[in-house]
């Protein structure tokens, strides 16, 4: 039925029908033995001898295979039974025998790489057996379909299972090791121990045993490591998932301990570390969320609000949940959800060094998003994701089933190298990739980030570096060529690129009109020209377009263009190269462009227009010639007498007021490049030494001309911001060779090369707008405000004030903008004009002028007034409005002295003592409403209210308000102590009168 040979002995084991296990000795075919004829098989028992019998078996036996190390054999049969024997080198017997199958066993082998047996038969089910304990340690079954074979990859952790209707391949095990890492140590379990491995040293030690944790042929699921008091929490699937906590040794030296001395076990799906002393447990079936200490005590239990599947780190005292459709930062502390992102279900997360950027990883999609969530991207794979780690530099390395990835923060991706076997990453430093394989093994890898470091270069303007790598590798090519394309460099691409064709592309794309014109010449196709001509005319480079026009011998632009640029010499030119064409259309506007009217009237008549060049001669007052057209056409002036006179014309072309011919449109200079100054004076080559400093892409230094371009870059990108924080906050024809040849021999100079003009506006950059002053101005966060700098400002209120959260503050920002500028509309067609208002018009010099104040000491002092008219209304609801807004306020007032400042910190003091005043005044009401049983915090919050630094008037009220709420609690002492207090306010005789009584029952002497 089965024959299997020994995995390194001669030996060859069958199974067979008549109930026995042989093992044949085929050593004799090593002997040197007659040549027998191809296909001759009788001659098996001339080089075999069978070496062992092994008869147990009721039935006949399906399959017989060796074990890859030990000398034992295991068989199937149709007894339903496996058999293991073991050998020797004189005998072989029987050790034992697996009883589980309920029908018969058609195939069973051991396991690779574990004491395991896996079988299969016609019962449906495949068994995995223990061979130390022969017994069943997982079944799997099918509904209607037998099993019959059952192999083992020789490599892979895969087995292969042949049943009625196809085939199944499966693992019996998780194949991901559970790791933790912490600063540059990887604490990982192999073989369930905990070990550590340092990656600077390759330092590889065991810590911890957890090989009583769990089933033994179940690894764990996860590992969380608390570096604070070197404890570790280890989960595993097995019976409905459990967690261990135990502390790990400083010290690896002598024997390994094991966890269940002082492990700490518990139920659930999932445990990780959420603090020093606290880690959270996910029990799935109850949808509960339990914050243990390390006691392993319930501190906390938390419902978490959407159906959860795993939990991770999210931060200090935060999570991050994973459910079916979306991944959910949650404050354990607050028990609120801070941000949500819609995602596939996310297996793994992995946050970078500094805890800026978060990636999560689900089956075919990893989402890189801010510690808050507020941004995200999302990239999708179509092969599996299995792990990733953040690099130094800020990328995302990850690794998929055969390939290790690279992710920018801004989505671009792409691959670094392929893999021979899924590996798991753990770190990335440099060149390297640490890893684990599927062994549980520590690896590195050499990889090549040139790539990723040169996109990641680009994003950051970081031009140095990227010329250094340019020149340090072979990195460019058509990819990266269009990368720089499609992200809106091509003007650094045309420095490194040597193909024609995509030279031209990128000169015409970046407006390089030099460089365009130079490669022009060299390919000479029709169409190059014409793109020329296209992006010069839109540049205002008359000379390029007249050269494109030549070459692509279009007369009737060229033509036109002279008499746009007043050439007038050269239309006469044109006039000839007409004739010499046979143009007579061609030669007829070249005349009128020219303003000659003999040339039309010569042209008319040659095409034989007569009455056509009668008419142009009369109307322009060339009597002779239209006699003399009239004589030709054999006629009289008496013939043309019924034919209407006409005034003369006055049709002629615009007189040359400035001599455009010679000039072309001023632009501004756009300086030498960084790369032009690099590649000058060679780059890096001389270390360094002579590159001017740069910060962010620019020139730091303002030596030599401005690059004008890069200035105005920058000011667009603070507009760009400034919008930005505004919506946030509220805002061809032939010719033959002889004409050719005319306007070679009679134009030469269009014909040589185009020299360069000087540019008008050379060296010229935008100066500062009046916001931009005020921001520079000012150090208060006001006027950054009023100048619409909200950016800035938001820093200033941070660090000065510590404001947070600036949602509160969005309509007076929006409000002081407005405040600070007037709109002229001087034309209904237009937009309206912005009039920047200042708080010192006198001022002419612009590093002192500042906005107008919207919000002053004044303005404050009328809105506290108010405050204290509501207070004194009883309009409680009201005053804490206007009391909140009169701080709000604050925040924005400028102050110009120290009896300013002093103003401004007694305002403060009192608005915020009346905000605390009246909540709490309003919190009494609302419990004395809703809670009337509550006495002693209705008591309470009198008692603070009186406590609060009031005006006197309002003082008094608090204080007779707490008079009364203390009497009718029957709390006459203390009634008695706020009636003194108010006594010492002078009240009105009235007041003394109703406190009188309260003071006097509690008085020495009083007969109660």
């Amino acid at each position: 039925m089965s024959a299997q040979f020994h995995p390194k002995e001669d030996l060859v084991v069958s199974a067979s029908q008549d109930q026995t296990v042989r093992v044949w000795d085929i050593s004799g075919l090593k002997k040197s033995t007659p040549n027998t004829a191809p296909g001759t098989f009788d001659t098996f028992d001339n080089f075999s001898t069978v070496k062992y019998v092994l008869e147990g078996h009721d039935r006949g036996v399906n399959f017989a295979a060796f074990h890859p190390s030990l000398p034992l054999i295991v068989s199937a049969a149709d007894d339903r039974q496996i058999k293991i024997w073991r050998m020797s080198e004189n005998r072989a017997w029987e050790v034992d025998a697996c009883r589980g199958h309920f029908n018969n066993v058609s195939t069973a082998l051991f396991h690779p790489k574990h004491e395991l047996i896996v079988s299969c038969g016609e019962d449906k089910t495949v068994r995995v057996w223990d061979l130390a304990k022969r017994s069943a340690v997982q079944t799997f079954r099918r509904e209607h379909d037998r099993f019959w074979v059952l192999a083992a990859h020789p490599e892979l952790n895969l087995f292969a299972a042949g049943h009625d209707n196809g085939l199944i391949v499966f693992k019996l095990e998780r194949e991901r090791p559970a790791f933790a890492i912490h600063n540059d140590t990887v604490y990982y379990i192999r073989d369930k121990y905990v070990r550590s491995y340092d990656i600077n040293t390759g330092a590889d030690l065991g810590l911890l045993s957890v090989r009583k944790f769990g089933s033994p042929y179940v690894p764990p699921r996860t590992l969380s490591f608390n570096p604070a008091e070197r404890a570790v929490v280890v989960t595993i699937t097995s019976d409905n998932g459990l967690f261990e906590l135990t502390n790990v040794p400083r010290d690896a030296t002598g024997e390994v301990k094991d966890s269940s001395s002082e492990g700490k076990r518990g139920s659930g799906q999932a445990a990780i570390f959420v603090a020093r002393n606290r880690f959270a447990v996910l029990n799935k079936t109850s949808q509960l969320i339990e914050v243990r200490d390390l006691s392993n005590s319930v501190v906390k239990s938390i419902k978490p609000p959407a159906q959860t599947n795993e939990i991770f780190y999210g931060g200090t005292a935060s999570l991050i949940l994973s459910s079916t459709t979306s991944v959910v930062l949650y404050d354990i502390q607050q028990q609120k959800t801070i941000a949500e992102i819609t995602t596939p279900p996310v297996k793994y997360v992995v946050w970078s060094a500094d805890g800026a950027l978060v990636a999560l990883l689900s089956k075919h999609t990893i989402t890189i998003a801010n510690k808050n969530f507020s941004q995200h991207t999302l990239i999708h794979e179509t092969i599996r994701i299995k792990s990733g780690a953040w690099d130094d530099a800020g990328v995302f390395i990850y690794s998929t089933l055969n390939h290790i990835k690279y992710c920018l923060a801004q989505g671009d991706h792409g691959v670094i190298c392929t893999l021979d076997n899924p590996v798991y990453l753990t770190r990335i430093k440099g060149k390297t990739v640490h890893c684990l394989d599927r062994s549980a093994r520590p690896r590195t890898i050499t990889i090549d980030p040139t790539e990723y470091r040169f996109k990641l270069a680009l994003l950051r303007n970081n031009y140095e570096e990227m010329l250094y790598i340019i020149r340090t590798s072979n990195l460019l090519g058509q990819s990266i060529i269009a990368y720089l394309q499609q992200k809106g460099f091509p003007e650094i691409a045309l420095h490194f690129v040597q193909d024609k064709n995509t030279r031209f592309d990128l000169a015409i794309e970046c407006g390089n009109l030099d460089v365009a014109l130079e490669t022009a010449r060299t390919i000479d196709r029709p169409e190059c020209w014409e793109r020329l001509a296209q992006q010069a005319l839109k540049q205002g480079n008359h000379k390029i377009v007249e050269k494109a026009y030549q070459q692509t011998k279009n007369f009737d632009k060229l033509s036109f263009l002279y008499l746009a640029t007043g050439s007038t010499d050269k239309l006469s030119k044109m006039q000839k190269i007409a004739d010499a064409r046979g143009d007579p259309m061609s030669r007829f506007h070249n005349a009128l462009y020219a303003g000659d009217v003999l040339g039309r009237i010569a042209v008319l008549r040659d095409v034989g227009m007569h009455p056509l060049a009668y008419l142009t001669a009369k109307t322009n007052g060339l009597d002779d010639v239209a006699l003399e057209i009239l004589e030709a056409a054999g006629l009289t002036e008496a013939d043309v007498d019924d034919i209407p006179t006409f005034p003369q014309s006055t049709l002629k072309p615009p007189p040359v007021v400035t001599p455009t011919t010679t000039l072309n449109w001023p632009s501004l200079s756009t300086g030498e490049s960084f790369f032009d100054r690099a590649l000058a004076n060679g780059g890096l080559e001389n270390g360094g030494a002579d590159v001017p400093g740069y910060v962010n892409g620019y020139d730091g230094t303002g030596a030599g001309a401005s690059n004008a371009l890069d200035e105005w870059a920058r000011e667009e990108e603070r507009q760009e911001e400034l919008d930005v924080e505004e919506d946030e906050w509220g805002l061809d024809g032939g010719a033959d060779e002889g004409g050719e040849k005319a306007v070679d021999e009679e134009d030469g100079d269009v014909e040589g090369e185009v020299e360069p003009e000087a540019e008008l506006g050379a060296g010229a950059s935008p100066g500062l707008s009046e916001a931009e002053h005020w921001a520079r101005n000012s150090p208060f966060a006001g006027d950054h405000v009023a100048g619409g700098s909200f950016d800035t400002a938001m820093q200033l209120l941070h660090r000065q004030f510590g404001v947070v959260n600036f949602s509160l503050l969005k309509p007076l920002f929006l409000s002081t903008y407005r405040s600070a500028h007037a709109y002229i509309s001087p034309v209904a067609s237009l937009p309206p004009l912005q009039v920047h208002i200042r708080r010192n018009p006198e001022e002419g010099s612009l590093s002192r002028v500042l906005p107008v104040a919207v919000k002053s000491l004044q303005s404050i002092r009328a809105e506290l007034s108010e405050g204290f008219r509501a207070v004194s209304g009883n309009k409680l609801a009201d005053a804490k409005e206007v009391f909140k807004g009169v701080l709000h306020g604050l925040l924005l007032v400028p102050v110009a002295s120290d009896s300013d400042a002093k103003q401004w910190r007694d305002e403060v003091t009192l608005a915020r003592e009346y905000l605390l005043g009246v909540s709490i005044e309003l919190e009494r009401r609302r419990v004395q409403a809703e809670e009337p049983d509550n006495v002693k915090r209705n008591l309470e919050l009198a008692a603070y209210f009186t406590h609060c630094k009031l005006q006197p008037p309002h003082m008094q009220i608090a204080l007779r308000s707490a008079i009364g709420v203390f009497v009718k609690a029957n709390n006459q002492a203390t009634a008695a102590k706020f009636a003194r207090r108010l006594l010492d306010l002078n009240p009105d005789p009235k007041i003394v009168a109703q406190v009188g009584s309260s003071i006097a029952y509690f008085s020495p002497g009083f007969n109660r």
